[in-house]
């Protein structure tokens, strides 16, 4: 019986370790896209479906953010973005770590904001 203990124990560890807020990512998109001739709105209008058919959530106008379960997952996301990027404007892609993630403060006008994540983050125990 203890050996079963200690074995449900291990598995339990390493699991914990797959979801460590150390090793969950959290990918961030910015950009700032020209939007003067119709061409240039079919553009950021593509670009902008594409990040979203990705599973990315606006976090604000030009900011979009996607909940990654490791940093393989991330590259696998971010190589994805770097497939679609549009001809004209520029974007960035930032990847941070759960932890860092939970760190961020928020306000609207002077008060502050309660940080809550989007809707697709899912946590099994």
């Amino acid at each position: 019986m203890e050996e079963f203990v200690f074995e449900l124990w291990k598995s339990y560890q390493k699991n914990m370790e797959r979801f460590s807020e150390y090793r969950i990512m959290w990918v961030l998109v910015f950009f700032d896209l020209p939007t003067e001739t119709k061409k240039e709105k079919k553009a950021y209008t593509d670009f902008r479906k594409k990040l979203v058919t990705d599973g990315f959530t606006m976090f604000q106008f030009s900011i979009y953010l996607r909940h990654c379960p490791s940093r393989e997952n991330a590259e696998v996301h971010i190589k994805r973005v770097k497939s679609f990027l549009p001809d004209a404007g520029e974007v960035g892609v930032l990847c941070i770590t759960d932890k860092q993630f939970g760190q961020m403060e928020l306000f609207q006008g002077q008060k502050t904001k309660e940080v809550s994540t989007p809707y697709q983050q899912l946590e099994l125990f």
